[in-house]
């Protein structure tokens, strides 16, 4: 039995070596295969460089194309003539106006100035007599406005042979207030008259009078 034992270890260690005999031819060929496989893609990639170094480049040279855009010089269409010219308004007839308005009144809360023209005019001098054309309402003053101030003032001046208005200054016993001395002054500046003729000259008209009222409207 030790006999047949001893045989057996033996052809263990007979075929182990034999394995490792084989594993060893085995890992030298798989060795020298690998070593040629990366000989082989070295070569073929540094052949691959040297053919594409060799490549031949195209120069070229792009040329821009002259071009010619047309451009139609379109003229506008004339428009038709209208076959009738608009009718003219009529002229403003400022010989209708009515003389007997002797007061224009103009009310906003919460106060109202009216003015009044006393003296010098008269419908009974004749057609050449001088009339009102613009007559503007003083502004109320604004201290007075405070102080629930009310009146009038007269203010006599020149009608002008163009009609308007020069030297006005205030009848001083014919104001209840200064403070509506310049408001009265600065709106009869502001008037307007059609002068007074006489043997077709127009002249001056002197001592005209206006009076403007002053009163607080609720």
């Amino acid at each position: 039995m030790a006999a047949s034992i001893a045989q057996t270890l033996s052809v263990s260690q007979t075929a182990m070596y034999f394995r490792m005999a084989i594993g060893f031819v085995l890992g030298v060929v798989i060795t020298a295969a690998l070593f040629w496989m990366m000989q082989y893609m070295i070569e073929t990639a540094d052949r691959t460089l040297n053919e594409g170094g060799a490549t031949n480049i195209v120069d070229f040279v792009r040329l821009k194309r002259d071009e010619q855009v047309e451009r139609r010089q379109r003229k506008p269409e004339k428009p038709p003539e209208p076959e009738e010219p608009p009718p003219e308004p009529p002229a403003p007839q400022m010989e209708n106006l009515n003389p007997n308005a002797e007061k224009i009144a103009v009310s906003a809360p919460p106060a109202e100035t009216d003015i009044e023209m006393t003296g010098g005019f008269s419908l009974g001098v004749g057609e050449g007599d001088y009339l009102p054309i613009v007559k503007v309402a003083p502004i109320y003053p604004q201290r007075a406005l405070a102080r629930g101030i009310e009146g009038f003032c007269v203010v006599q001046y020149t009608v002008t042979r163009n009609g308007t208005i020069t030297n006005p200054f205030v009848i001083e016993d014919q104001c209840t207030s200064s403070m509506f001395h310049r408001a009265s002054i600065e709106a009869a500046l502001k008037f307007k008259y059609k002068p007074r003729v006489v043997d077709g000259q127009a002249i001056e008209v002197p001592g005209v009078q206006n009076k403007f009222t002053y009163e607080i409207t609720e």
